[in-house]
């Protein structure tokens, strides 16, 4: 196994960069998160924004009317024990149905965190769900998405999205963006980057592509359902490494037991 300083969680990157300067955009960026391009409307209507104290923290996808699924590092935070503890559910919202960091579609209020009793410090079980105190109403541009029905097979296209950083310590885009990685067999990953773990998915991609701080939580989509919760990416956003999400089908069971996703 890779050392733990090697994998960096995509929020924890949002932090380790506040303490840097940022960078300019390196000369083959076209301006778009990590190789990606803007969504168009209503493409992802699983899309949501986490709210941490009212700014854009984390990425998140609508599983029903009352439950989002996301990233534990994303809700958690650790006490002076060393344990994970929940982030105040009043410090957490969303926004629904907008591909707009700012502004659009509806803000839906946290009033339940919920995050996966094995997870910790060794980023593995980094799965959560987020209780809403109001149901959402569903639109064309709010919809749920649906759990796997599968595990996700070596080398398809598996389609990522959020509002990442642009690049490594970069912007955040204003606007929804996605693209396009390949997934990877679990021996293929632990090839490359020592993290061949059933519960974990990695995602393959060229260089100045893939996920970055501010993705955490959003999902990975492949057959139209969701199979990945991004989590981490590898020494750096945008290099040539995969990057770690959560395999969805993994933990299919877990998320039934604690929502109302049947």
């Amino acid at each position: 196994m890779a050392t733990a300083g090697a994998a960096i969680p995509v929020t924890l990157l949002l932090l380790l960069g506040a303490l840097l300067s940022v960078q300019s955009a390196p000369g083959s960026m076209d301006g778009r998160v990590v190789g990606g391009v803007d969504a168009l409307k209503n493409q992802f209507p699983h899309q949501i924004s986490l709210r941490n104290g009212g700014s854009h923290s984390c990425g998140g996808s609508i599983l029903s009317r009352n439950f989002i699924l996301t990233a534990a590092h994303c809700v958690t935070n650790e006490d002076s024990d060393g344990k994970y503890v929940a982030v105040a559910a009043e410090r957490l919202s969303i926004r629904a149905g907008s591909n707009d960091r700012f502004s659009g579609g509806v803000l839906s209020q946290v009033v339940e965190v919920i995050f996966h009793e094995g997870y910790g410090s060794h980023l593995r079980n980094d799965v959560a769900l987020l209780r809403l105190d109001t149901p959402l109403i569903f639109s064309s541009s709010i919809q749920p998405i649906s759990l796997p029905t599968a595990d996700t097979p070596a080398d398809v296209d598996v389609i990522i999205s959020g509002w990442g950083r642009l690049w490594h310590q970069g912007d955040l885009p204003r606007h929804l963006q996605y693209n396009t990685l390949k997934s990877l067999s679990l021996e293929r990953c632990d090839e490359l980057i020592g993290w061949g773990i059933p519960g974990e998915l990695c995602l393959i991609h060229a260089a100045d592509n893939g996920a970055c701080n501010g993705d955490s939580g959003g999902p990975a989509i492949y057959n139209g359902q969701v199979v990945g919760v991004a989590g981490f990416v590898w020494s750096a956003c945008g290099t040539s490494n995969p990057d770690g999400y959560t395999r969805v089908y993994y933990f299919n069971d877990w998320i039934r037991a604690h929502s109302d996703v049947q």
